[in-house]
């Protein structure tokens, strides 16, 4: 899941209608993570794409794991191509 804040690009596009703070922004990621998603970037210039790949499988390796796996370890892992890893 993800929430962004619109960033008028030129004159001739929308107007921003409101700001989100940042409070907001953690508000809406607790929700998410409240209701089930397994991940949620929530911040002014978080876009649909932002890191999807990287945390859908940080997300389910520490799933499989126990949630005993550090984001380092999981990376050393996919870095040295440990087998176990290569499932997901």
């Amino acid at each position: 899941m993800t929430f962004g804040q619109y960033m008028r690009p030129t004159k001739r596009h929308l107007k921003v209608e409101k700001y989100v703070t940042p409070e907001e922004f953690d508000l809406w990621k607790q929700r998410a993570l409240d209701m089930g998603f397994l991940y949620c970037a929530s911040g002014p210039l978080v876009r649909s794409s932002y890191k999807a790949g990287e945390a859908f499988i940080e997300n389910v390796l520490r799933k499989r794991a126990g949630q005993t796996m550090s984001t380092k370890a999981i990376g050393d892992a996919l870095a040295a191509g440990d087998e176990s890893m290569k499932t997901v």
